[in-house]
């Protein structure tokens, strides 16, 4: 996870807590990942909504843009 929106996302899953969970994934751990996904940079944000892709967001965004991408999505 970007260092840019690491602090950002921590923030917004305690205050998001029970309505949301975030989780990261090691891109060099796991290299198929971002392949499934057809992720093309770094940071990717995506949201899963019933195991389905319901948002991607590329690049580091301000805590609250990140808040409204979120609200707007799910």
């Amino acid at each position: 996870m970007s260092k840019k929106i690491a602090p950002s996302l921590e923030e917004l899953s305690n205050e998001m807590a029970g309505e949301i969970t975030i989780a990261k994934i090691n891109i060099d751990e796991n290299p198929n990942t971002p392949i499934k996904y057809g992720v093309r940079g770094i940071p990717t944000m995506m949201l899963f909504k019933d195991g389905e892709v319901a948002g991607t967001k590329v690049g580091a965004s301000p805590k609250s843009q990140i808040a409204e991408w979120i609200k707007s999505t799910v």
